[in-house]
């Protein structure tokens, strides 16, 4: 049996042992990653502008030595890779809500497998469940 979005909590799997979810237990998950997701974006945003700013400023730095121009690269790139490290993050937690809204949340995307409740409440945007993703960090 496949979940639908209008089929509620109960109706997402778990694995044997585990009580079935609750609205109560899903609505926390997905408040959580609304949440997460709206302070992702407001991150990004606020990178993008400082980076937008410091490129802006490479006119200015034309006289710097050496070392200066070194660690403002350093620090561009730095923020670079926090800005995507950001956008990755985004996007997990914009999946894993539409896995909720689908009913297709707490299902590995590997096996087919129920990935685990308390899996899911310690880490909500889980695709795998564990020995998938065992799996997957050995290759």
């Amino acid at each position: 049996m496949t979940a639908t979005a209008h089929s509620g909590a109960a109706a997402l799997p778990v694995r044997r042992g585990e009580k079935k979810w609750t609205e109560a237990e899903l609505s926390e998950v997905r408040d959580q990653l609304a949440a997460e997701a709206k302070e992702l974006r407001e991150e990004i945003d606020r990178a993008e502008s400082d980076i937008a700013l410091r490129l802006g400023d490479a006119v200015g730095d034309a006289g710097d030595d050496q070392a200066d121009v070194g660690a403002k690269a350093f620090e561009r790139e730095h923020e670079l890779a926090l800005t995507h490290n950001a956008r990755e993050l985004l996007a997990q937690t914009e999946r894993a809500l539409e896995r909720i809204q689908a009913g297709t949340y707490g299902t590995c995307e590997s096996c087919g497998e129920p990935i685990g409740k308390a899996r899911l409440q310690a880490f909500p945007r889980a695709t795998l469940c564990v020995t998938c993703k065992q799996r997957e960090e050995r290759r």
